[in-house]
């Protein structure tokens, strides 16, 4: 088995016990994955409760960003959410498409599959379904989506480049993707990035920022922009099951800068023609917010 495999593995056994877990303890630690927090309630996920749409017993509070309240759904749009657990963003697009429009959740965790399905049948939403498969192999034809959205997942994906490849192939000429994830400025200590609870929890996994941005670039996608940006902190209580407390106090002066972004890409096409932005525009972080027009 090679690595990229047993990384998978790790994730899906461990996201098959997060999805038993309460949102609370998933909240309070990283993703779900770590020891919770005994100081911080609420280490990255956005609040989603005043959202529309939304259902609470869908929300495992495993989000890094609010996707979907960026993501420009349209009624009648063909939704596609990556890594949608137990229907959280599923639920909250549904309600921006309405019923003459789509929505497809897809993950690779039996249990989240089933939890979303259920949770969809109780509702009669009979306009979302949740498909089983892997995000950097998606059981979805070409040209399908009118819109993308992820909340944390890519990071816990091994082969970054190749699920980027795969949103482009599945969204329709001119549609585009809002997607929220964890990503890096500087190195993280090397018990980090070696331990298996912290890719698990979304921060062994992550890569640099101006790497992921080159990444979405590299694809062809175009009108590259950050839509919202934060930074993420690890509690101390948690950082100190990893790191010796010297290691702990250089880390948190000097150590890497974990950040929450959530980027919007459009695969060129006859939807919406607009002038590219490169990467190099990138560099001093645009950012707008969903009522700004700049999306």
């Amino acid at each position: 088995m090679n690595k990229e495999q047993k990384l998978k593995n790790i994730v899906k056994e461990r996201y098959a016990k997060i999805a038993e877990q309460g949102k609370a303890e998933n909240a309070a630690s990283c993703c779900g994955a770590t020891t919770p927090s005994n100081k911080v309630y609420n280490i990255m996920m956005d609040d989603y409760s005043e959202t529309s749409g939304y259902v609470a017993d869908a929300d495992l509070g495993l989000g890094c960003g609010l996707p979907t309240e960026f993501a420009l759904i349209k009624k009648g749009d063909t939704v596609i959410d990556l890594g949608s657990g137990a229907g959280n963003d599923c639920f909250v697009a549904r309600h921006e498409v309405g019923l003459e429009g789509k929505v497809i959740g897809i993950d690779f965790t039996p249990i989240m599959i089933e939890k979303a399905r259920t949770n969809a049948e109780k509702l009669g939403f009979n306009n979302v379904e949740f498909r089983e498969g892997d995000i950097d192999n998606m059981p979805v034809n070409n040209d399908t989506a009118d819109v993308i959205v992820s909340n944390c997942v890519l990071n816990l994906v091994p082969n970054k480049e190749k699920v980027i490849a795969e949103i482009h192939r599945v969204l329709k000429p001119g549609g585009h993707f809002s997607i929220s994830d964890v990503v890096l400025e500087g190195q993280l200590p090397e018990a980090l990035k070696q331990d298996a609870e912290m890719y698990a929890g979304c921060i062994a996994g992550a890569i640099q920022k101006k790497d992921y941005l080159k990444l979405i670039e590299d694809q062809g996608f175009q009108n590259i922009k950050i839509q919202k940006e934060k930074a993420i902190s690890i509690p101390e209580d948690i950082l100190e099951k990893y790191l010796p407390e010297e290691e702990m106090h250089a880390f948190n002066n000097k150590g890497a800068g974990i950040y929450s972004i959530t980027v919007y890409a459009e695969k060129a096409g006859t939807q919406q023609e607009k002038p590219k932005l490169k990467f190099s525009e990138l560099q001093n972080g645009s950012t707008c917010t969903p009522n700004s027009g700049c999306c």
